[in-house]
């Protein structure tokens, strides 16, 4: 294994950039209360992450694109959580019906928005969400929500791997630590999307009247 920077390391190999699509979606993954309450175990300094998938939706609204969110919801069995569930029992806390699966402030979605509503990390795993996007008809994927190296991971992987670009806005995403936010986010933008800042898919948005 080199011991050069990743950066170094990876130039020239990976980190290909594909660009933005013609017709995108925004997808919002898992802002729920669970990480925004610091009464709750997996409560986390999201915050800002939130506030800026905030202003990626109302740019999106604004573009007319499709606007979709996802939340993870469980029977009150558990029985639905499989070998997820085992691994994080903390994943309790989003039995249908828990406060801690709510909307945070601010980003209840409208009536004409869909919420896909799904039991593992990826949003395509065991849901409509490829059918959708493709009848559609869109081409690429704006990713934003949390965490970082779980859900908008596998959703970006998926993404990638159902056909659409996938656009990872990285100061909408977030994770417990910086670690393994960085690490993630660099991963997904040498190997599968285009990691993206606010500004960049704002700019991009605004201009899809043009």
């Amino acid at each position: 294994m080199t011991t050069s920077d990743a950066q170094s390391n990876y130039a020239g190999v990976f980190g290909n950039r594909i660009g933005f699509g013609q017709r995108p979606a925004l997808l919002l993954i898992d802002f729920v209360q669970a990480y925004f309450d610091p009464a709750c175990d997996l409560f986390a300094d999201v915050g800002e992450a939130l506030a800026s998938a905030i202003r990626v939706r109302n740019a999106a609204r604004a573009a007319g694109i499709p606007v979709i969110y996802t939340n993870v919801v469980y029977h009150p069995s558990l029985v639905d959580g499989g070998r997820f569930m085992q691994k994080t029992p903390l994943l309790k806390h989003f039995v249908a019906g828990s406060p801690m699966g709510a909307w945070p402030d601010g980003l209840v979605p409208s009536l004409d928005e869909l919420v896909i509503s799904k039991q593992y990390p990826s949003a395509f795993f065991g849901t409509s969400l490829a059918a959708t996007l493709t009848a559609a008809g869109v081409d690429s994927v704006i990713l934003t929500g949390l965490s970082t190296s779980g859900c908008v991971r596998a959703t970006c992987v998926d993404t990638s791997s159902h056909g659409f670009i996938p656009i990872v806005v990285a100061d909408a995403c977030g994770d417990r630590h910086a670690a393994p936010h960085e690490a993630n986010l660099f991963d997904m933008n040498a190997k599968y999307a285009d990691v993206v800042n606010e500004a960049e898919v704002l700019a991009h948005l605004a201009g899809l009247g043009d």
